[in-house]
């Protein structure tokens, strides 16, 4: 049996190859980290345009897939993570609002029952005023106020009279000073 020894060549370019997947994969873990800290989303295709790798790249080698592997698995926890925090966010203020909402409805039932108190009451005095009357007050209190209102008629007829007379007595007045102030320049001129 014999045992081959590698051409230097052949080392060479499998050291260069070795040298060249591991700077892929440095850069495969920098891009996840960048995404991770820019809290962008985690993809094959976001980590290979990031570390300028192909998708064939992270998909063949062992190492990169299980990076990318376990980042994705880790923003898929971070995001679940997130969206139990806004739902349990959220519950907390639909329970808040609900509560206010109880609240509220409690003082309105408070207000209602103490509205519909006040209108009984109301009622009740309504209900008194009309048992007091009987038919005979009732016309004898129309009679009176039919009376009253024919009075009123006859005052303000009245009063406008009085006011007529006295817008004439004014106007009459007014003649009566004119005309004693021209006999008062009569007599103080001077007969001439």
């Amino acid at each position: 049996m014999t045992t081959t020894v590698p051409d230097p060549r052949t080392a060479a370019a499998l050291t260069a190859r070795r040298r060249s997947t591991d700077a892929a994969l440095g850069r495969v873990r920098d891009a996840i980290a960048r995404l991770r800290r820019e809290k962008t989303q985690v993809s094959v295709s976001a980590v290979a345009r990031r570390a300028n790798v192909s998708r064939t790249f992270l998909y063949g080698h062992p190492d990169a897939r299980a990076a990318v592997a376990a980042a994705m698995a880790e923003a898929g926890e971070r995001r679940t993570q997130m969206v139990t925090d806004q739902d349990e966010a959220r519950e907390a203020t639909w329970r808040e609002r609900a509560l206010n909402a109880e609240d509220a409805l409690e003082a309105a039932h408070a207000e209602i029952l103490t509205q519909r108190t006040r209108i009984g009451e109301l009622l009740g005095q309504v209900r008194d005023l009309e048992a007091e009357w009987t038919q005979e007050a009732i016309q004898r209190i129309t009679t009176e106020n039919t009376a009253l209102k024919q009075r009123v008629r006859q005052l303000t007829a009245d009063n406008r009279s009085f006011d007529e007379r006295l817008q004439a007595a004014r106007s009459n007045l007014r003649f009566q000073d004119r005309r004693v102030a021209d006999l008062e320049a009569q007599i103080a001129a001077p007969a001439g």
